[in-house]
């Protein structure tokens, strides 16, 4: 009964006005106006690939930052997404690892705004005494994700079960200081829909895939426009650049990156590769960071790359990310908990276009 109360006090606080069709959740900062969050991609094993590790090492980073809210950038459910609601991996790879009181937070990931309303309101702070430690996990749908059934784990359903699940296709999350957009990346991806060997991927309310990425890509542009947050960060599933076995995806590049250039993006952050990365672009401020090491990694690949590789980890762990209004911490950690690289980041300049970071880096780990 407690949980269905949660879970209606939390729907409660739909309200009806869209910025531009993609769905805002709002998030307070903290006291000092700090926002602490973890991110970490590619991790719906069952517990299996250390998956039980890196959460155990998340939940104690966690605390240690007292973090805000939890990302995740994709592939959610190994190997083929959910099979329905009732499916028994949603717990079996979500509820039943990350169990650190430290990670009973929001955890953000992806959903359409047709399955949650316009516009949903979260304030941590203004509703504790409704819904206590709770920490949000945000996240975004993954490529393993779509081959399933999609509209299952869109479900607010899925809430029911656990709370901190908040999925979605494309959505914004504003925490005063930053805006955070989560982009559906996986249909950007031409050989999904036109070779996709023995996979089914689920197409509802994507097909056709032109005008859902132009209508994605028009609404992206509208909101980057309109936000007046110091920081700016964007969120997918696909790597835009990596040196990893997927390396660079060129439908993002060709598509999604001039978006984000020409709207000043500070970060792109992403998984789809099983590896922990930091690279800096040569020809404008974008940082691209890819958190793919929530399970299964070590693939053993390493391509050279156009751009700087600041850092790079072939392995399992995941990333945190401290943000205050002007001044970016990001660290990687691996599977048992140590820091192998962290770097600091800072505004240039006070104007709210352009901006540009300047890089800080420090490596304890492995690197290029």
């Amino acid at each position: 009964m407690a949980r269905s109360l949660l879970v209606l006090s939390l729907l409660s606080l739909l309200v009806s006005v869209a910025l531009a069709g993609l769905t805002t959740i709002e998030h307070s900062l903290k006291e000092d106006g700090s926002l602490a969050i973890l991110v970490v991609g590619d991790w719906g094993r069952k517990g299996t690939y250390n998956q039980s590790l890196v959460a155990q090492q998340m939940g104690k980073v966690g605390k240690e930052l007292d973090i805000d809210f939890v990302i995740s950038t994709g592939d959610n459910f190994y190997e083929d997404g959910l099979t329905g609601l009732d499916d028994e991996a949603f717990e079996q790879s979500f509820s039943e690892i990350y169990t650190a009181d430290s990670l009973q937070k929001p955890w953000y990931t992806g959903m359409d705004s047709l399955t949650y309303g316009a516009n949903y309101q979260f304030n941590y702070f203004n509703q504790a005494q409704l819904i206590g430690f709770l920490i949000l996990f945000l996240e975004v749908l993954g490529n393993h994700d779509y081959r399933g059934d999609v509209i299952a784990q869109l479900s607010p359903v899925l809430q029911m079960v656990d709370c901190r699940f908040i999925c979605m296709r494309s959505f914004i999350v504003n925490a005063e200081i930053v805006d955070f957009f989560f982009v559906d990346t996986t249909p950007f991806v031409v050989k999904y829909w036109t070779k996709p060997k023995d996979h089914h991927y689920d197409w509802r309310d994507v097909a056709s895939r032109e005008t859902y990425i132009a209508n994605l890509l028009q609404d992206l542009d509208y909101s980057l426009k309109a936000s007046s947050a110091r920081w700016k960060i964007v969120v997918g599933h696909h790597t835009m650049r990596s040196v990893s076995q997927h390396g660079d995806t060129e439908e993002l590049l060709q598509y999604l990156l001039p978006v984000l250039t020409t709207n000043g993006v500070d970060f792109y952050i992403n998984g789809h590769d099983h590896c922990l990365e930091h690279i800096s672009s040569t020809d404008s401020p974008l940082q691209y960071f890819t958190s793919g090491g929530g399970s299964k990694a070590w693939r053993g690949v390493y391509t050279s790359n156009a751009d700087k590789v600041q850092f790079f980890y072939d392995g399992q762990g995941f990333m945190s990310l401290k943000l205050t209004e002007c001044h970016a911490d990001i660290a990687f950690y691996d599977v048992e908990g140590q820091e192998l690289y962290k770097c600091s980041m800072a505004k240039i300049n006070r104007g709210a276009f352009p901006s540009s970071v300047s890089v800080e880096a420090e490596r304890a780990g492995t690197t290029t």
